[in-house]
């Protein structure tokens, strides 16, 4: 088998790609990165051998690691080669200051070329976790679950923020994936990643609501100004902070595009007046909607599709992100900036956005602007206005059983109130659902990363109605997903006690039937069915 990657929900034929990536990558790129994840796992067993808790540098660089195999992240095979010597070289580093070398191959193993990385290959997929089929869903799981994970505690360290348990995790998840554990231990160890995730989702936004504000309430404009445009996609809001005050008095306007849209809920981007509002829809119409923009594109995180040669020379990454051929703006140097001065001069010579809708999207209900109109809420829940909240947050995706979800939120009597994050929403959050007592049935927390701000508002409505149990909410659960970071939500939901979610468009390809069966049993996790009797279960409580 020339490559076998599992990791996405849109994988071919649902048993994994073999000879190319539906997202893009080839062969080569995938053997690259399931090094990179192999080189991750010898950097884990060392660190575990050692007398003391892992510094924060390693914690990063594990945490670059991971986030560079996530999926759409990196395609530029050279920048994987190059995180690949880097591991190696904190491994060594670290094997350096033990008097016995770890007994793992992982950790043992040198190499320093491209061949060499290659050759390595075979012995570093998902496929060499563990012979039994069950015991490798549950491995991918927690492997999967980590990837998100460290996405998640990029951004945050990205803002200066570090939480030294999640690294700590990141030893104990990544040395365990080359252990012979029972299904028991990996089933605790699926739960133990669900409880890194919940810190990781706390600690992110912690850094983005104390260096931003809190998100408010917000009508952003989806229409065009006359001005060249800069557009920036992705989920990094340092970036999103840098990029605005370098184009101050530039003339040149700014727009999101799919999970940067939350970044205009943000009280510290809202004086910039040259912030003129969101182009476009998901991430997987980038192919289309790029090339409309008519100017420069910064990717900043994941999300990547196959580049167009009709925008190519006006698309830019930087961060974890990486294409081949594009231009790359490098990381900061310590207490600087990213320099945009070569994407703010190319906009200068480029053409107006093409427009493509005009209208308003409302966003901004983090936790702490939906905790503020709690009273209103519960109220509405208490007079029998508001009869049921169902979670929609997740993914989008290219399949057209995703209008499933689409179908859902126009199927919903008009008691009820989605509560959604991710670029899920984007199936639904213009449709014209009104409000309920001037409470918007869809309300946008913002961010897969914010996915976290729906549990907290589930656990807050817990306590102001005084229940024991978060299950005992009028509150249901239909997540889509598509890559690792929804893996890492899930597992952070089944954490916190959340059953009987539903998870499409299809379960992961990577749960074997046992392994399905057992998260059936004790959480009551399901796959979607037809839209009409979901909804109707919905209602009902199951």
């Amino acid at each position: 088998m020339a490559m076998h990657c599992d990791q996405c929900q849109e994988s071919i034929h649902g048993t994994g790609c073999t000879a190319r990536g539906v997202c893009g990558k080839d062969e080569m790129t995938a053997k690259l990165q399931d090094v990179l994840v192999y080189a991750a796992e010898g950097l884990a067993l060392t660190a575990e051998q050692l007398p003391h808790p892992i510094s924060r540098g390693v914690g990063q660089l594990i945490s670059e690691s991971l986030f560079v195999t996530v999926t759409n992240t990196n395609f530029d095979e050279d920048a994987i080669v190059q995180q690949i010597r880097k591991t190696l070289a904190m491994r060594d580093e670290l094997k350096a200051t033990l008097a016995l070398p770890p007994l793992h191959d992982a950790a043992v193993w040198s190499g320093s070329t491209r061949e060499d990385f290659l050759a390595k290959a075979p012995s570093a997929g998902i496929d060499s976790l563990a012979e039994n089929e069950d015991l490798r869903s549950l491995k991918s799981l927690v492997l999967y679950g980590i990837k998100g994970l460290a996405a998640y505690t990029d951004h945050a360290a990205v803002l200066g923020y570090h939480d030294d348990d999640i690294y700590a995790f990141y030893v104990k998840g990544l040395a365990a994936l080359t252990k012979e554990l029972g299904a028991g231990e990996l089933t605790e160890l699926v739960l133990e990643t669900g409880g890194a995730a919940v810190k990781a989702m706390a600690l992110l936004d912690k850094a983005n609501t104390e260096t931003y504000g809190h998100p408010e309430i917000t009508m952003v404009n989806t229409g065009v100004g006359t001005r060249p445009g800069i557009l920036i996609s992705g989920h990094d809001l340092r970036d999103m902070d840098e990029l605005l005050k370098q184009t101050e008095e530039s003339g040149v306007d700014v727009y999101t595009h799919c999970e940067m849209l939350p970044a205009h809920s943000y009280p510290a981007f809202k004086h910039y007046p040259h912030f003129i509002g969101n182009y476009g829809g998901s991430w997987w119409l980038q192919d289309r909607e790029f090339d409309s923009f008519n100017g420069p594109i910064l990717m900043t995180t994941n999300c990547i599709v196959p580049v167009r040669e009709a925008y190519r020379h006006r698309m830019f990454t930087t961060g974890m992100a990486g294409y081949p051929g594009l231009k790359h703006i490098p990381a900061r140097l310590e207490g600087e900036e990213k320099d945009f001065s070569a994407i703010i001069e190319l906009a200068k010579t480029c053409q107006p956005p093409k427009e493509l809708e005009d209208g308003k999207i409302v966003g901004g209900f983090a936790h702490n602007q939906v905790v503020a109109l709690a009273d209103k809420v519960v109220e509405a829940v208490k007079s029998g206005a508001i009869k049921r909240f169902v979670v929609m947050a997740g993914c989008d995706g290219r399949h057209a059983s995703r209008t499933y979800y689409t179908q859902v939120a126009e199927a919903l009597p008009a008691g009820t109130v989605i509560l959604t994050a991710g670029c899920a929403k984007y199936r639904y959050n213009k449709l014209p659902l009104g409000d309920i007592d001037g409470i918007p049935r869809i309300l946008d927390a913002g961010q897969c990363n914010d996915s976290y701000s729906l549990a907290v508002i589930a656990l807050k409505l817990k306590e102001l109605f005084g229940l024991q149990d978060i299950n005992d909410l009028p509150i249901s659960f239909d997540i889509a997903w598509y890559e690792q970071k929804a893996v890492t939500v899930l597992l952070a939901l089944l954490f916190l006690g959340v059953k009987g979610i539903r998870l499409g468009p299809t379960l992961p390809e990577f749960l074997t039937p046992g392994v399905a069966a057992v998260l059936v049993e004790r959480f009551g996790i399901m796959p979607i069915g037809k839209v009409q009797a979901d909804v109707e279960a919905m209602m009902a409580g199951v």
